[in-house]
């Protein structure tokens, strides 16, 4: 298969399903190599892999068919890719400093901590799938409300909307308890 040129690149910015698919396909082992060689995880590469091909289908109109499509599609995997670090990184230090702080600290102290934690578990776990889904996917996962609306196909604004929804209601479980 030839390189696309610029009339895939025009038909996938108007949104031609198959032109993309076209593109994705000349490009998927290439970058699948690429994401490999960063990430050191088969699986791990495919996910991004497949969140930047999203991305890419979200903003087709910023596409510029003059512009290497090469070198935009490359720069947007290494991205992701140390986004994917920084986020590892980041909750990795979280879950350390989360076990240093209950293990350093007297006994009566990690079982009142382990008593909150079961109780905030369950709080989560008491709102709706999709509350919990995106709460997860921002607080834990550090995942922005872009990235959860493009994962879960819904809106931006959905996704802010429940956020806000899903807080509101943790508040107030946990405002009765402490009455």
């Amino acid at each position: 298969m030839n390189q696309p040129d610029k009339r895939v690149l025009q038909r996938v910015i108007t949104g031609e399903r198959e032109a993309f698919a076209e593109l994705y396909s000349f490009y998927r082992t290439p970058a699948l190599r690429f994401c490999v060689t960063l990430l050191k995880d088969q699986e791990e590469a495919e996910n991004v892999l497949h969140e930047v091909f999203i991305k890419i289908w979200d903003r087709r109109a910023q596409i510029d068919p003059e512009q290497n499509f090469n070198s935009y599609l490359f720069t947007c995997l290494r991205n992701f890719t140390f986004d994917h670090f920084k986020r590892m990184e980041k909750s990795n230090h979280m879950r350390e400093l989360y076990l240093q702080r209950m293990y350093t600290t007297d006994p009566h102290e990690v079982e009142e901590k382990e008593d909150r934690l079961q109780f905030v578990t369950r709080m989560v776990n008491s709102l709706s799938e999709k509350r919990k889904k995106i709460l997860i996917m921002n607080i834990y996962e550090g995942k922005s409300y872009e990235e959860i609306a493009g994962l879960m196909k819904i809106s931006k604004n959905t996704v802010k909307n429940q956020l806000v929804k899903a807080k509101q209601i943790l508040r107030e479980q946990l405002a009765v308890v402490h009455t």
